[in-house]
């Protein structure tokens, strides 16, 4: 990093104050801080990578203190790197600000597959850490066995279900899945049924697999009751929201089944709870409307239950789907599976889980398994003139969000505290125009007096934090501790 590019840096630390996603402040005038593992870990485990600032103190109001013993501090930290696994490799940079010296140590991201880093004297369970906003927080036991399974490529859908038997199967889609692999795999058609089901991961050594239990079985959650759908339909934009009856829940249903079945419910579901408004055209001609693309509502949900995680340590928690009065969010558990962007969704071909399964689905004409979920939802959404879908990939927990286009209702928010109610307002993404039009002032009030203000003071975030000028920019609440 070159002396002037560090300065920039510090002087926006200081006049954001407060750390970033990528960089951290250490105060080093009196000696090397004590710890810095986590952080270590933290950066290299995140895509950006990181830069850790010696000489910066929070305490004082992120004032350039400068760093006791430039030579010293470089050789703790690079003694810090030794203890780390993999070793992080560090590079070093210093700058004179204020006639104080700033040691700059950048951290590079190691390749997904060798994660997690983690500080060998804690351990990889103990000692792995993630990044959150300006924080290191403990890797869960989950996330580390993401990257472990993914490094010994397990196949969580192929382990072996013995409490299930072929009685308890739907023999007539097991018999179609059958006839078909025999005709679209030429080279398998001469094989016995017990053959093809062992070499295309319904059985495994006999005993059916989760992904032949998830796909034929004629009730999976008599093993996994978990293995299901949540679905709910609500009044308000959040939860806890009532209509004028007092109701919770407009509906609310748990979904089971295989797969293939869980999918038709769950877009029924949808098709029963979304509103639809008549259109008129110039030819007088009258039309009905869906609130939501129901392909578009077909392939989140789809994705949803072929990509998750069935792993045992996520088993215990179903794909839920919460229709809000603007929007509607599907969350499943299990991250994008590999690493990668979410910006990168429907324009690459990124690694895929469960591919077994998606082999069965495939045959069964449930998907297509040709990438095109991706490009399908958002071109649904465009042609129908709604906002752009919402991906989001935190934490090992994947969500995607459909909004309607409907705003929030002026007798929801209390408007009296303009700033609280942004915050409020914000409590899913919201652009530029939607924000203006939320306000009631000018776009450049609206942005400069309201909404930065809050950008800096952490509570809202922007989605692109890394384009702030992009018009694709979307604004969100930062969930807080307590109060406002």
């Amino acid at each position: 990093m070159r002396e002037e590019e560090l300065e920039n840096l510090v002087r926006k630390v200081q006049h954001r104050q407060t750390e970033f996603q990528t960089v951290e402040i250490k105060a080093a005038k009196l000696g090397f801080p004590h710890k810095i593992y986590d952080t270590l870990s933290s950066f290299s485990n995140q895509d950006e990578g990181g830069i850790i600032l010696f000489g910066v103190a929070e305490e004082d109001k992120y004032e350039v203190t400068g760093v006791y013993s430039v030579q010293d501090a470089q050789k703790k930290a690079m003694e810090a790197c030794e203890q780390m696994e993999p070793k992080v490799r560090a590079v070093f940079s210093t700058a004179e600000i204020e006639g104080k010296t700033v040691l700059a140590v950048e951290i590079p991201a190691v390749e997904y597959w060798n994660r997690p880093v983690f500080y060998k004297g804690a351990g990889r369970l103990k000692g792995s850490y993630v990044r959150v906003g300006d924080a290191d927080q403990p890797m869960s036991e989950y996330e580390v066995y993401v990257y472990e399974a993914f490094r010994r490529k397990t196949r969580d859908e192929l382990r072996q279900i013995p409490e299930c038997r072929i009685d308890l199967l739907d023999k007539e889609r097991l018999n179609r899945y059958l006839t078909e692999v025999k005709r679209e795999r030429p080279r398998l058609a001469a094989l016995s049924d017990t053959e093809i089901m062992e070499l295309m991961g319904v059985t495994s050594k006999g005993v059916f697999t989760l992904a032949g239990v998830l796909t034929f079985a004629i009730y999976p959650q008599t093993w996994f009751p978990q293995l299901s759908v949540t679905a709910v339909a609500l009044p308000g934009t959040k939860m806890g929201v009532t209509d004028e009856d007092g109701a919770r829940f407009l509906d609310n249903r748990r979904i089971t089944g295989s797969i293939p079945d869980m999918l038709d419910e769950a877009v029924e579901f949808v098709r029963r709870n979304m509103r639809t408004k008549t259109v008129i055209d110039q030819n007088g001609h009258r039309a009905d409307k869906d609130e939501y693309p129901i392909l578009a509502v077909r392939e989140v949900v789809l994705n949803a239950l072929i990509h998750r995680d069935y792993s045992m340590l996520t088993e215990n928690t179903p794909v839920s789907i919460e229709m809000y009065r603007d929007r509607m969010e599907i969350v499943s558990k299990g991250g994008l599976y590999g690493g990668g962007s979410v910006k990168q969704l429907g324009r690459s071909r990124p690694e895929t889980r469960n591919t077994a399964l998606i082999n069965m689905l495939e045959l069964l004409h449930v998907t297509e398994n040709r990438y095109s979920g991706v490009p399908t939802i958002m071109n649904e959404m465009k042609r129908n003139g709604l906002p752009e879908p919402i991906f989001e990939d935190i934490r090992g927990v994947f969500r995607v969000v459909l909004r309607n286009g409907i705003g929030a209702q002026e007798d929801e928010i209390d408007k009296s505290d303009i700033r609280r109610a942004v915050v409020e307002f914000c409590s899913i993404p919201r652009s530029r125009e939607e924000l203006t039009a939320f306000t009631g002032k000018s776009r450049y009030y609206t942005m400069s007096a309201i909404i930065q203000p809050l950008v800096e003071k952490g509570k809202l975030k922007m989605t692109m934090p890394e384009k702030p000028r992009s018009p694709k920019q979307l604004f969100v609440a930062v969930e807080q501790q307590s109060g406002y």
